[in-house]
């Protein structure tokens, strides 16, 4: 082997072990000089960000499909944009064997995803007596967690027909939201303009055969801490409603069901309507529309 061959393998480790370590040869460099050396290297490089648009750029708005971002001012944070939403979760007419019924359960707000305006309107009407009773909340919701809502308001309750039991006025004070399993509960308590303590929860579940059709499962049940005769309430527990509904969604807003529900009155609150010669369990077929908009 040659003199030369020999001083260049020797010099090849050294060579190699210098250049993967820039520290080293930033040592043995004036900072000013790698500086400079930085900076010059930063300005021939292309920038990824910010710059003029090239005059070969795509189009951004060719595959919008017509649509133009137009710089509008607050669209950005669209959880502050106020939106409003009315739902029909029941309109529908019932048949027991003994009475005719037409049943409603309305639900609807206004405002942002955390402050809202909301109210619930329920009742039914017996179409073969013309008796009936109606029930209007009016709530504050605001959101306390992703999924649920605490809300705060007055309910007011309208009975008409024979042998009504007049109307009666409540504070309010509940949640709503999605509990875990995709079931959307209802808790509230109610506070009467009389003193009594009442209280109400719901539940509802959707099991999605396909995207259209469904079955929601609902359950409902109340109870009161002190019985208020005149109004057939007595203490405890005084219900269970377990109702099936099958609907088909023709349109996301617009679904027809037939279902089945059923009622069972509960302690003393079912003695108060043997003794007034009411039945206090009923099962009815169902027949309605789920709306909204």
């Amino acid at each position: 082997m040659s003199h030369t061959k020999f001083k260049k393998i020797a010099i090849l480790p050294a060579a190699i072990f210098l250049f993967s370590e820039p520290s080293l040869l930033a040592q043995e460099m004036p900072m000013p000089q790698v500086e400079a050396t930085m900076n010059k290297e930063a300005k021939d490089k292309p920038s990824m960000q910010g710059g003029k648009i090239p005059p070969d750029a795509r189009d951004p708005n060719a595959n919008s499909g017509g649509y133009e971002y137009r710089h509008m001012d607050g669209w950005e944070d669209t959880d502050m944009i106020a939106v409003s939403k009315v739902i029909f979760d029941q309109f529908e007419y019932r048949n027991n064997g003994d009475s005719d019924v037409l049943r409603w359960d309305v639900q609807g707000w206004r405002g942002t995803d955390y402050s809202k305006f909301w109210f619930k309107f329920e009742g039914v009407d017996e179409l073969s007596s013309n008796n009936g009773e109606m029930e209007l909340q009016t709530l504050y919701s605001r959101a306390v967690s992703p999924f649920w809502d605490f809300q705060v308001g007055a309910r007011y309750d309208v009975a008409y027909g024979t042998g009504s039991s007049g109307d009666r006025a409540f504070a309010v004070i509940g949640l709503q939201g999605l509990a875990p399993y995709w079931f959307e509960l209802e808790p509230a308590i109610f506070l009467s303009d009389g003193g009594d303590i009442s209280g109400r929860v719901v539940a509802t579940y959707d099991l999605l055969f396909s995207q259209r059709l469904i079955l929601q499962s609902r359950f409902e049940t109340n109870f009161s801490l002190s019985e208020a005769r005149k109004y057939d309430v007595g203490k405890g527990i005084n219900d269970i409603q377990l109702g099936l509904r099958m609907r088909y969604e023709i349109r996301r807003e617009f679904a027809p069901y037939v279902g089945l529900e059923w009622n069972r009155k509960l302690g003393s609150t079912a003695k108060i309507l043997r003794d007034d010669g009411v039945d206090p369990s009923s099962l009815s077929f169902v027949t309605g529309l789920r709306l909204w908009f």
